[in-house]
Parts: structure tokens; C-alpha cells; sequence
């Protein structure tokens, strides 16, 4: 056989590659939305539509942001801050001694209602560098047990407050429900008591679906060390609006709680006479605490930000709008089509342009 005649073998194996199925592609299969080549809005920022829009945003903020401050400035607030005041003067360098010593803690206040105020009039205690916030102080509840009397010895999220000495369980158990805030405040006007209306104070989806109608306070406050105010036994957890009050925790360390409602107006230059017990101890970490009065208005209670952040976002627009407009008019460029920061151009005529 000639050396120059191929063998059978080779030819097979020639043919064997070319028969074999070729290496599939990495190419993705063509779609318009795989090639970004769908229909899409690319706006040309022009300088017309860059001032117009910054001044209809200007236009519609800085109204919103009047209406919003003069409806904050209509609320009428009186703060009384007492827990330095009301300290005995034997006791003004030892406050913590004072409030663990046992006795009443009895503080009359005087407020001046400065501006006529409307009922319903709203009191709050407010509580400065309270952290309610704190991971292990929002964990210390059971919510099951709040609602559920079948519930009563699921306690194991609420210690050290869980269970007394000799192993009963402590409902409501938890840290929060052991430092219930427990001042009282009583008004009187012209020597006449002021009622302050305590009910409707909770939200009433905690009322109706967070606690219990058939749950009652057990073991409550009888540890050696009391945190706060006591709970009645015979009134469910449902009808302690209080409680319920308390237990809806601040996310901030300064914080106002609904305490009630007076349901009279107060004309300008009466005189309240506050008798309060000042029984929470807040001495022991520097905390404030305050009576407030206040009446609200269509937008809440008084709060400038919401005002003062329209008007600063409205004015901020305004400025940017007529400091573009002096740029275009000073210095116009007939071959830019839009318009950057600060009122540099971007592109050129014939130029395409992608937002």
C-alpha cells in the first residue's frame, strides 16, 4: 500500500469529528428587553423645563409649608416641668433617697392658661432620656399573655419580671408592665375640682385585639422591689387604659404619653391648681418629667417640622429656579439643548441624550 494513501482508520476518525455536535454559543438569545431595546421615555432636560419644574415645585411647596406652620402655631401647649420642684429642700442634694423613701410625695403646681383653650384639651406626661427603645426593655412583655387567660404561664420572654418567689406568674408580666408610670395629677379651677375624662385614651385596636377582656392583673407589683404603679385585679386588661397606653413603647428617649381629657375650655388668665403625686423615679437616671396641656388642630398636635421642611424644600427650589434663570439669561448657548447642575449645558444639537 502507498504511504500516501490514507489508512482506514484516519478516515474514520476525520469523520467521526466531523459528525460531532459543534460547542453551543454563550450568546444569549436576542430579545429586545435582553438588548435594553425597549420603547422608553429619554427626556431632554432643556433649561425651560429645569426652571419650570423647579418652580412648580416651589409654587405647590411653599403654600403647603404657611398653612402647615400657622396650623402648628393655632395649638396652644402649657409645660410644666415638676420633678426638680417638687423635691423637699432637706432632700434637694439626695433626690434618689427621697423618691425610695416611703410617705406621700404629694407637689402642688400652679399653671396660667395664657391663651384661650378649646376642649377637648389633652393631658401628657412627657418623659426626657426614657429609653424605651431598648432591646431587652421591648422584649420584656408577653403578648400572648396579654390576651389570652389560657396563656398565663407563657412568661418566657418577660425576665426577670416573670415569676414571683415562690413560681406563680406575674400578669402582665415583663419590664415594661413593672414600670408602669405611676404619678397622678388632680386639677381644680376656682376652687372646684377639673374631672380629667381617662377613657378612650388607648388606641382601640389595643383595646379590642392586643388585650384581653377576660385577663386580670395576678401577682402584680408584689416582688420586693416595685417598679411603678399598681393595676386594680378586679378590672380586666382591656379596661386598663393606662397600661395599655404605657405599653405601646416610644421609639425616642423623649416621649409623651395621653394621660387624659379635659372637657371644658380654659379661658386666658384662669389659674389651675395641680395637685400631683410625684412617686416615678426618674432621679436615678436623669430623667425629666413634665405636664403638658395641650388642644390640636386639624394637622395634630403642635409640631413646627412639617412646616419648616415644606418651606425649606420650597424655598430651596425657588432659588435654584430663578438662579437658572439668570444663568440662561445671561448666558445663553444656542447649541446646548440641556441644561446640568448648577446650569452647565449637557450635549449639543444632533446629540443623543439618555437620562
Amino acid at each position: 500500500m502507498s504511504p500516501n494513501t490514507p489508512s482506514s482508520s484516519a478516515g474514520g476518525a476525520g469523520s467521526a469529528d466531523s459528525a460531532a455536535p459543534r460547542r453551543n454559543s454563550k450568546r444569549p438569545k436576542y430579545s429586545k428587553f435582553t438588548q435594553q431595546e425597549l420603547p422608553a421615555c429619554k427626556p431632554i432636560l432643556t433649561p425651560r423645563w429645569v426652571i419650570s419644574a423647579f418652580m412648580l415645585v416651589s409654587i405647590v411647596f411653599i403654600p403647603i409649608g404657611v398653612v402647615s406652620l400657622f396650623a402648628s402655631r393655632d395649638v396652644v401647649e402649657i409645660v410644666d416641668r415638676y420633678e426638680t420642684a417638687c423635691i423637699p429642700d432637706n432632700f434637694k442634694n439626695d433626690k434618689l433617697a427621697y423618691i425610695q423613701s416611703p410617705g406621700d410625695k404629694s407637689c402642688n403646681r400652679t399653671i396660667t392658661v395664657k391663651k384661650l383653650m378649646k376642649q377637648p384639651i389633652y393631658v401628657y406626661y412627657q418623659l426626657d432620656n426614657f429609653y424605651q427603645n431598648h432591646r431587652r426593655y421591648v422584649k420584656s412583655r408577653s403578648d400572648s399573655q396579654l390576651k389570652d387567660p389560657s396563656s398565663e404561664n407563657d412568661v418566657s420572654s418577660c425576665k426577670p419580671e416573670d415569676v414571683t418567689q415562690n413560681g406563680s406568674s406575674i400578669v402582665p408580666c415583663g419590664l415594661i408592665a413593672w414600670s408602669l408610670f405611676n404619678d397622678t395629677y388632680d386639677f381644680s379651677l376656682n376652687n372646684q375640682q377639673l374631672p380629667v375624662n381617662k377613657k378612650g385614651i388607648s388606641w382601640k385596636s389595643d383595646r379590642d385585639s392586643k388585650f384581653g377582656r377576660d385577663v386580670f392583673p395576678k401577682n402584680f407589683q408584689n416582688g420586693t422591689l416595685r417598679g411603678g404603679k399598681l393595676l386594680d385585679p378586679n378590672v380586666p386588661l382591656s379596661e386598663q387604659e393606662d397600661l395599655i397606653v404605657w405599653m405601646r413603647t416610644a421609639a425616642l428617649p423623649t416621649f409623651r404619653k395621653l394621660y387624659g381629657k379635659i372637657e371644658r375650655d380654659l379661658q386666658p388668665n384662669e389659674v389651675i391648681q395641680v395637685t400631683l403625686q410625684n412617686n416615678y423615679n426618674t432621679y436615678s437616671f436623669n430623667g425629666k418629667k413634665k405636664l403638658v396641656l395641650s388642644t390640636t388642630s386639624w394637622l395634630g398636635g403642635k409640631n413646627d417640622f412639617l412646616g419648616i421642611a415644606y418651606l425649606t424644600v420650597g424655598g430651596l427650589c425657588f432659588f435654584l429656579a430663578l438662579s437658572f434663570t439668570v444663568v440662561y439669561l445671561v448666558k445663553p448657548s444656542s447649541e446646548s439643548v440641556g441644561i446640568g447642575l448648577f446650569g452647565f449645558p449637557i450635549g449639543h444639537r444632533g446629540e443623543y441624550l439618555q437620562c
